[in-house]
């Protein structure tokens, strides 16, 4: 595989300008010999030295943080879902309980009625109602 050159032609730049794009071709040159483990040095070199922005580390950063408020987010969700559904649960338990409950005193009531008749049956009969 050729290499393309690396001859820039900067006639109208001042030595500012030259040394900045020297300085980049460094970096280029860097950042392609060097393996990725020695890569946080050069990114700790660039922002100690303020000639240029890491875009790429920042990039990842955001990307890991929004990873992790994702990740964050799903789980107190999954937590407030499961909240929920056993409130639910106990709901209806509650309420099952409070129905059997109601058709239990509905056949007390219904007894106080049969002997409630009976007794005015008997008192009808016996004649002592005044």
């Amino acid at each position: 595989m050729e290499r393309p050159s690396l001859e820039i032609n900067l006639p109208d730049t001042h030595e500012e300008g030259k040394l900045y794009v020297v300085d980049s071709l460094n970096n280029l040159n860097k950042l392609n010999v060097c393996p990725d483990g020695s890569q946080h040095v050069l990114d700790e070199e660039e922002n100690t030295g303020g000639t240029g922005e890491n875009t790429a580390g920042s990039n990842i950063r955001n990307q890991c943080l929004f990873f992790v408020t994702f990740i964050l987010t799903l789980i107190v969700s999954l937590a407030l879902v499961s909240f929920v559904i056993f409130l639910i649960i106990q709901t209806r338990n509650k309420m099952d309980q409070i129905s059997s409950r109601l058709i239990s005193e509905k056949k007390n009531i219904e007894e106080l009625k049969k002997m409630n008749n009976m007794i005015l049956k008997h008192l009808n009969q016996s004649g002592i109602k005044e």
